[in-house]
């Protein structure tokens, strides 16, 4: 028996950091919006006991480390019973370490269907509670589509997803980066910040007016960019906006920039031009509608 599922990444249209709690968390008000790059996730049931992962790229644990396998061990210990054998399989494609929720996108896989194999009924709430235990953005990889999210990122509100059909995106995600814990120690370091517009970025995403959403959207960790991947990141963006784009923008705390274009000849055209730069890795996806297929 197993079960076979496709793990979308997501883009942050907006994300900004509202404030710091007693316990060290950070509150943040994103905007979330699952596209079709993604992960293939496969469960099997398997002879030898425990949970083993196996994955294509070789620089993802295939361990206790590994989040899928955390999910998977988060997931037994709630229903209260010893994991079976259980092989967990990643193809990956959504790059590490981009901003892009790739790990927590398989573990929300690992979850999903591991529901369907042991425990069906088993309510969505549950399971997002089940998530928030394994990683902040866990719970908005299971939901997917778009959404508002806030409090840690774990209180979502969904909200009408960006038309795949009138929007093509581009992904570009360059080898530097910087890991979320120390995107955030930088931001704190910081006396003076400008915070999109959360408020009115909400309203025209429940209007559906995504040309007024656009300008209002905005990434706080931009502003705490180390120099050399600012500089970098800014050459994505010029290349996207000579080529159209509607929205160039970090996605998380980085290291990809998406580009949003009304025309998909646009958007091939701009992909073409980013692969002509070194160290890039590019991708021409659309919004999608779930998280987990």
């Amino acid at each position: 028996m197993q079960v076979i599922l496709q793990a979308n990444a997501k883009i942050n249209l907006l994300l900004d950091v509202t404030g710091r709690r007693a316990d060290g968390y950070h509150e943040v008000a994103m905007l979330m919006q699952s596209v079709d790059l993604h992960d293939t996730v496969t469960l099997r049931l398997a002879d030898a006991p425990g949970i083993a992962v196996f994955c294509d790229a070789p620089s993802v644990p295939a361990d206790e480390r590994n989040v899928a396998w955390k999910a998977a061990n988060a997931f037994f210990a709630a229903l209260g019973r010893p994991a079976p054998g259980l092989a967990i399989a990643i193809e990956k494609r959504i790059p590490s370490a981009a901003g892009l929720a790739g790990g927590s996108a398989d573990a929300a896989a690992a979850l999903e269907g591991l529901r369907r194999l042991f425990a069906p009924q088993l309510p969505s709430r549950a399971l997002e509670s089940i998530a928030l235990s394994v990683g902040a953005d866990v719970p908005f990889c299971l939901r997917g589509g778009h959404c508002l999210a806030t409090g840690v990122g774990e209180v979502l509100r969904s909200l009408p997803c960006l038309p795949a059909a009138s929007y093509t995106l581009v992904l570009a995600k360059p080898a530097c980066g910087v890991a979320t814990g120390e995107a955030y120690v930088r931001i704190d370091a910081l006396t003076e910040l400008g915070h999109p517009n959360a408020a009115a970025a909400l309203r025209c995403a429940e209007a559906e007016d995504w040309d007024a959403l656009f300008p209002l959207c905005g990434n706080l960790f931009e502003q705490a960019l180390p120099l050399e991947m600012a500089q970098r990141l800014a050459k994505i963006r010029k290349t996207m906006w000579a080529r159209g784009a509607k929205l160039a923008q970090m996605s998380g705390s980085g290291s990809t920039v998406f580009g949003i274009f009304d025309s998909e000849a646009q958007a091939r055209s701009c992909a073409n031009a980013l692969r002509a730069q070194v160290d890039l890795q590019v991708f021409v996806c659309h919004a999608a509608a779930a998280g987990i297929v």
